[in-house]
């Protein structure tokens, strides 16, 4: 019992301080973000007046209006078709007897681990030759392709652990592969799919050296592009800076807090095998 008690009251420790180094970073930028402009900001503090129209100030400092809406045409263009293709990878790999399914599945393994500003030279000499340099399909395609490899990965252990016995049944009803996945196991995967749009959400929203290389109009690259304008030449504007940051964040948080639930059923899904 003693022991139990003591285990229980580390692991209560472990959580304690897992919280507050989650929390106290977002508490520190969101005091440098309420203090008055031009000064720099130190420790926390919120004692004194609170400058809330900082975040007026920041959003029309960086000109956020048109790279929200630049990141808003990323997202739709590369979440839904990663989420599509993914999908479709992973259960061809998982359920369906393909010619070669290992070597094609390396190849995937193998895009894992090629480091990602190894490849930003040579998609700009592509893209350039495509002719679509400074267009959003210039973003939009190689997102895609780059969150590939993780998202068939993902996909493809979400449907091996499906249970035999649902698919089994199906099989035995008659139902084919195309039933089977859309009606039987796209549900089931339902956690994974969730989780993996998160995933590639934050990946997508928060890029900014693709958007930089590839894109020369400001106003057409992400919403990450907007803290360049609050750092010049001699000096950064600390306070604009953390409330830009800020407004850079929200949207990611707000859609984890709303589908935080899908994401921890995807994350122990692996412990708990059907």
């Amino acid at each position: 019992m003693q022991q139990s008690r003591t285990t229980r009251y580390i692991g209560y420790g472990v959580l304690f301080l897992t919280i507050a180094f989650t929390i106290l970073p977002f508490l520190s930028m969101l005091s440098a973000a309420l203090q008055p402009q031009g000064s720099t900001p130190e420790g926390i503090d919120f004692s004194g007046q609170l400058h809330w129209e900082n975040f007026i100030a920041a959003w029309n400092v960086a000109n956020i209006t048109p790279l929200l809406r630049s990141s808003v045409i990323l997202v739709i263009g590369v979440v839904p078709a990663v989420i599509i293709f993914s999908a479709l990878a992973g259960y061809a790999f998982a359920s369906l007897r393909i010619p070669f399914a290992s070597v094609f599945y390396l190849l995937f393994l193998v895009g894992l681990t090629i480091p990602f500003e190894t490849l930003v030279t040579p998609l700009y000499y592509e893209i350039s030759a495509m002719g679509i340099l400074n267009t959003r399909l210039a973003l939009i395609l190689p997102m895609i392709g780059l969150n590939m490899p993780f998202a068939v990965m993902w996909m493809r252990s979400s449907f091996e652990q499906m249970p035999r016995d649902l698919i089994e049944a199906a099989e035995i009803d008659g139902a084919g592969h195309f039933r089977t996945f859309m009606h039987v196991e796209l549900p089931l995967a339902l956690p994974a799919l969730s989780s993996l749009g998160i995933l590639t959400f934050l990946a997508t929203w928060n890029q900014f050296l693709l958007a930089v290389v590839l894109i020369n109009d400001p106003d057409k690259r992400t919403m990450a592009g907007a803290l360049q304008a609050f750092v010049g030449q001699y000096q950064t504007d600390v306070v604009l800076l953390n409330a830009g940051a800020l407004l850079i964040m929200a949207p990611t948080l707000v859609l984890f807090i709303f589908l935080q639930r899908y994401f921890i059923r995807a994350m122990l899904a692996g412990s708990v095998k059907g």
